[in-house]
């Protein structure tokens, strides 16, 4: 089936398999590998994407399910060599350790403070609620939010 979506502001047509997840589509044939499978039950939010805006699993997303719609990863996040402000809080706080839950907490982090600029931390340990990280006691996470919710707001 032929489907037409946006990834990361580029138009994408492709033909998929009815079953083909949108993880699949975003790694195995768009090769964006930024986006991770961790569990495939959408459990711990490591292949989180956002679809028009909002943080979703795409391990739980037929391909299909993002015909017609916008799909962000963390590929597209950065501008050259310029990180997007939530990249570059996580990276000077130290919210990154092995690395591999971090592009869907990021994301999940951009949804959140492009709908709530100024949120508390009990605010964002509920958009983060759905991302899992082994390595961390989350606290450099929470640190890294709050600190890019106020380098948007210095940006503004």
């Amino acid at each position: 089936m032929k489907i037409k979506l946006q990834v990361n502001r580029r138009a994408v047509s492709y033909d998929v398999d009815p079953s083909m997840r949108l993880l699949d589509l975003l790694r195995e044939e768009l090769h964006l590998t930024g986006t991770k499978e961790g569990c495939g039950e959408g459990e711990c939010g490591a292949c989180t994407v956002l679809l028009d805006g909002r943080p979703v699993n795409s391990c739980l997303l037929l391909a299909a399910q993002a015909d017609g719609k916008t799909v962000l990863t963390v590929e597209g996040l950065s501008s050259g060599r310029t990180l997007h402000p939530v990249q570059q809080a996580f990276v000077e706080k130290g919210a990154v350790q092995c690395g591999f839950c971090t592009p869907g907490f990021i994301l999940s982090a951009v949804a959140l403070l492009e709908a709530n600029p100024s949120p508390s931390d009990e605010e964002i340990l509920t958009a983060l609620e759905g991302n899992l990280c082994r390595c961390t006691g989350y606290t450099k996470i929470v640190e890294a939010v709050r600190y890019a919710a106020a380098l948007k707001r210095e940006a503004s």
